[in-house]
């Protein structure tokens, strides 16, 4: 069975996780990177993957661009969607706010992988914000530069594998 994983992310993180769960698939899995791959071709795919990472409680354009794009194929696939961010409390609705109601009717799973916040590939702007997040908001980790916060549930990839291997 042919799946294919596509994803985008800023920092890797959503690249790790799109990883980690193709080992965990059974099939043959391409994975595809929209930052790098505009143009896909889903027709050979019986299954389709779909992760991004949220920034400011938003999906990466690219996934919303690759989603609506592509719709109508989309919803003839068997369907996985995930996305990667820091903030747990808020995982639900960010995700119903990443995908249509179409995908998310679909999706035979959905999932908050986790994230990463990974301090020395920021920009000033971006470290900026998230230290004055992390003052006000007490579900994100305070802002230290010289440290590398990882919530990446592993469990949670394997459980959303096992849908998928279904």
């Amino acid at each position: 069975m042919d799946i294919l994983i596509v994803y985008s992310g800023k920092y890797g993180c959503t690249e790790k996780c799109a990883k980690i769960l193709a080992e965990k698939l059974i099939g043959n899995v391409n994975l595809c990177d929209l930052n790098v791959i505009k143009e896909v071709e889903l027709s050979k795919y019986e299954k389709v993957i779909i992760g991004g990472s949220i920034y400011g409680g938003r999906i990466r354009k690219e996934i919303q661009r690759f989603c609506e794009a592509n719709l109508n194929v989309l919803t003839g696939k068997t369907l996985g969607l995930f996305i990667c961010g820091m903030l747990e409390d808020q995982a639900e609705e960010e995700l119903n706010n990443s995908f249509s109601s179409q995908l998310l009717t679909k999706a035979r799973a959905k999932e908050f992988f986790g994230g990463e916040l990974q301090v020395e590939k920021m920009s000033l702007p971006e470290k900026l914000i998230v230290k004055m997040v992390s003052k006000i908001d007490k579900n994100v980790p305070v802002f230290d530069t010289n440290q590398y916060i990882s919530t990446v549930s592993e469990q949670r990839i394997s459980n959303f594998a096992s849908l998928m291997n279904e």
